[in-house]
């Protein structure tokens, strides 16, 4: 389903978040925050877990979002989202959108049991997960998302030694309508498709690549730069998996056919990647060309 490209000039002005917040210099979380919630707009429930957005919003009685939030359990975020969900239709509420923000933690490793479920249920929000890609919030230990080869707290000398967990591919695994991903550092496709999950019956979910300056040891100035060179170098993909229909959205798109910058260049930004050598580089740089390889077959039609 086709849907109107939201524009700087078109973006809903009414803000969500107030000006403060306890987010960290630079945090890429910040943006995905605030564009999200006007893309949900005010008749909202959010649903988080234990992770950066808790200290983001601020605990009671500060608040840095003008939303209704339930803080829940790192592992219950889905089984909360579908107790709130039966709760608005005890009320009569259909017109309010359920949404769960969890960072990669609280949904690649403790809350995907619950995820799962939900989903297998078809319990009717959206699942969002900001992926930092480590748990930030306790100190930048590896997550299931922490990239091959990075360097965490937990993995302080040879790097994760497992390749990074697909969980958009797992999500889709259950059949569900609407699966997608996007980037803190393009916002306006991010927004697009928040509005377009609210449309879709069901559950929703939708895999935002987040950087984040204090765990991945680059300056707060260069996030959005970092974030779009993930996508530039094709280790992260802008797609959407629509009714089982895959197809790559926004600067993903546009890199059909073209030179991508090579992944080394990434690398160097990041004090997190300095434990990798030239043959660790290749292996990584092969992965991502026999990928794309494989999107340029299903945009010719041939598989």
């Amino acid at each position: 389903m086709a849907t109107k490209k939201t524009t700087i000039l078109n973006l809903p002005e009414e803000e969500y978040v107030h000006p403060g917040n306890r987010a960290c210099a630079g945090c890429g979380l910040s943006i995905v925050y605030k564009t999200g919630l006007k893309a949900l707009g005010r008749d909202s429930i959010l649903v988080v877990p234990p992770s950066c957005l808790t200290v983001l919003q601020g605990l009671y009685p500060i608040a840095a979002t003008q939303l209704p939030c339930l803080n829940v359990t790192f592992a219950s975020t889905a089984a909360a989202a579908t107790g709130v969900l039966a709760a608005m239709r005890a009320q009569k509420r259909p017109d309010v959108q359920v949404a769960a923000w969890a960072g990669d933690g609280g949904t690649s490793d403790i809350g995907l049991q619950a995820l799962s479920g939900a989903c297998e249920r078809g319990e009717d929000f959206i699942f969002i997960c900001y992926d930092n890609e480590a748990y930030m919030n306790t100190g930048v230990q590896r997550s299931g998302t922490t990239p091959q080869h990075v360097l965490t707290t937990t993995t302080p000398f040879t790097g994760k030694h497992q390749r990074k967990k697909d969980v958009p591919a797992i999500i889709a695994a259950h059949g569900i309508d609407y699966v997608a991903t996007a980037s803190a550092a393009y916002p306006l496709d991010f927004y697009d498709k928040v509005v377009k999950a609210k449309s879709i019956p069901g559950p929703k979910y939708i895999h935002v690549h987040t950087p984040c300056p204090a765990g991945w040891g680059f300056s707060p100035r260069y996030t959005v730069k970092i974030g779009r060179m993930a996508v530039e170098t094709g280790l992260f993909d802008l797609y959407e998996r629509e009714k089982g229909q895959f197809r790559l959205t926004g600067a993903s798109e546009k890199m059909l056919g073209k030179k991508r910058k090579p992944v080394a260049e990434y690398f160097i930004t990041q004090n997190r990647f300095k434990g990798m050598d030239e043959e660790k580089i290749q292996s990584l740089q092969a992965e991502v060309d026999e990928k794309w390889a494989g999107y340029e077959k299903i945009a010719q039609g041939v598989c």
